[in-house]
């Protein structure tokens, strides 16, 4: 599917365009191709000469494959965080990891994407509300990546509220919220902040490459600038949340603990208190012949409270020593 932007004087229009029927337009702003078709990019490498990268070289992770530049074009393959849609009635969310490729060329923007993206959706929606803050291919860029580095601190700042409530769900565990969903929890944010990081660590890249390119206006770059300097001091928020969730696992694996210690006491003492009538009891269940208290009337009971005074001796001990 293509998606035309024109912008004819003041306003810009976007047009969905079928190649086999529809001829190109003048004053092109923006081409995004989403779902194309083999046919699709062909046409458009054709028309605009211009070389779309293969699924091989968008996927690579090397600085080289992620951003480079001739005399006429950028080509840009960028790393966004997408929300995983689930039909179960779970409340867990997934995100996923897709690659947006952009290109420019006779400050023309080429975009070309598998997945729909809430940036872009509200990207075009601003465009189409404020046509005179696009003049061309790079302010759609700049505006990009400014409302995807937006997102990702959204994303961040609940990743930062998810991890305040399971560090007062460890600390005051309720006996519903058993500690394998505590660690698979810790586990999902830590997994999710690290791939947040990640994609901030390659739009860094990006961004830096861009602003060392000549094709790019001043008024761009320094909106990049600001928007590179809250970028970074994502990274060190994201680089701190790692550090709390550490240790939020490093305190639910001392609770884990302190629990386990708490069950091996109880045996402990159980074992211990039991062990002087089990002793009784052995020594009485010896069948020798000469065992002078099988004569005695009230030996039976007798037995039977040494045995019960054995069982409280040691629990009335271990209580004063504070161990139960």
């Amino acid at each position: 599917m293509l998606h035309i932007y024109i912008k004819q004087n003041t306003l810009v229009k976007r047009i969905d365009f079928e190649f086999s029927k529809d001829e190109l337009p003048n004053n092109i702003l923006w081409i995004d191709l989403i779902y194309p078709s083999i046919d699709e990019v062909q046409y458009i490498s054709s028309k605009f000469n211009i070389e779309f990268p293969s699924k091989e070289e968008r996927e690579e992770i090397e600085l080289s494959a992620k951003y480079w530049e001739d005399s006429a074009t950028i080509t840009i393959n960028a790393h966004f965080l997408i929300k995983e849609l689930n039909n179960n009635k779970r409340k867990d969310i997934n995100f996923n990891t897709e690659i947006v490729t952009f290109i420019t060329r006779s400050n023309i923007l080429f975009t070309i994407r598998y997945s729909e993206f809430s940036t872009f959706t509200e990207i075009q929606a601003r465009i189409l509300a404020s046509p005179k803050n696009f003049e061309d291919g790079f302010d759609i860029i700049d505006k990009i990546f400014e409302v995807r580095v937006e997102k990702d601190a959204d994303l961040l700042e609940w990743i930062d509220k998810e991890a305040r409530k399971l560090r007062i769900s460890v600390l005051e565990k309720k006996d519903e919220y058993s500690y394998d969903k505590m660690l698979k929890d810790i586990s999902n944010l830590q997994e999710l902040n690290m791939e947040v990081r990640d994609s901030l660590f390659d739009k860094r890249r990006t961004m830096t490459s861009l602003l060392k390119s000549d094709k790019i206006d001043k008024d761009i770059k320094q909106n990049l600038v600001i928007v590179l300097k809250d970028l970074n001091s994502l990274v060190e928020f994201s680089v701190s949340q790692l550090n709390i969730l550490d240790n939020i696992q490093t305190i639910l694996a001392s609770q884990i603990n302190i629990e386990q210690n708490k069950i091996i006491k109880l045996f402990t003492v159980a074992t211990v208190a039991m062990m002087p009538p089990t002793l009784i009891g052995t020594i009485y269940g010896m069948n020798f012949k000469n065992m002078p208290e099988l004569d005695l009337e009230y030996a039976y009971p007798m037995v039977l409270f040494i045995m019960i005074i054995s069982i409280i001796l040691p629990v009335v001990f271990f209580k004063k020593k504070g161990w139960l």
